[in-house]
Parts: C-alpha cells; sequence; structure tokens
C-alpha cells in the first residue's frame, strides 16, 4: 500500500451529508489504523456529523488489532453523538472473528454501505 504524503490522511475520510464514509482497501498495517481512528474522532468532533460508515469489503483479513481498533473508533464516536456501523464484511472475516472471539462492541453491521446508509438514516442500530 502506498504511504501517504505528509498532511494527508493515511486513509481517505469522505463526508457524504451527515456521514463520514470509510472504504478500507487491501491491507491496514497498525499504525495506519491507529491514524484511521485519529482522523475519524478528529472529523466526528470537528464536523458534527452524526453517523460514520466503515466499508470493509476491500479488506481480507481483520485481526485482533484492527478489530479492537474499530471497536474504539465506534465507541469514541459514540462519545461524540455519532453513530457507526461497519459495511461488506466478508464472510471469511466474519469467521476469523469469531475464531479470535472478537465481538466488536458499538459496532452495528450491515452487509453494503447501502444498508448502512439506511440504517443511520432511519436511526436504527
Amino acid at each position: 500500500m502506498n504511504q501517504p504524503t505528509p498532511g494527508q490522511p493515511a486513509v481517505p475520510v469522505l463526508a457524504l451529508g451527515d456521514v463520514l464514509l470509510v472504504s478500507l482497501q487491501g491491507e491496514l498495517h497498525d499504525g495506519m489504523a491507529e491514524q484511521l481512528q485519529h482522523d475519524i474522532t478528529s472529523r466526528v468532533a470537528t464536523s458534527g456529523v452524526t453517523g460514520v460508515v466503515i466499508d470493509i469489503s476491500g479488506v481480507e483479513i481483520v485481526d485482533s488489532f484492527l478489530g479492537r481498533v474499530l471497536a474504539e473508533i465506534a465507541s469514541t464516536a459514540r462519545l461524540l453523538a455519532a453513530r457507526t456501523v461497519l459495511a461488506g464484511m466478508r464472510p471469511a472475516v466474519a469467521i476469523t472473528l469469531v475464531e479470535l472471539g472478537l465481538t466488536l462492541p458499538g459496532l452495528v453491521t450491515a452487509l453494503d454501505v447501502d444498508r448502512a446508509m439506511e440504517l443511520l438514516s432511519r436511526g436504527g442500530s
């Protein structure tokens, strides 16, 4: 994966109305995951968005560290009055998370980004 240029986020965080959309692609190294957590938290705090959608359809492996970071993003966003939906989880990723015993507290899941946006728009969790 390419290194971000100085001053640019490692993973783009896009604003769609009152929702932030983050699309993860490929392998996300630990440092990039921590930077993503910081970037999302900063954007939620400064923009007043009410939802965050994290699309992991392009991720083949979610290890325990990334799982913890995703859960922490959801917890932090919730404290800042935004809900987080994890979208596009592959079956193999779901199986791995169960095998690792990771529950991802605070994360609501959706099959794809469209369904995640629908969940946020109707206030469901």
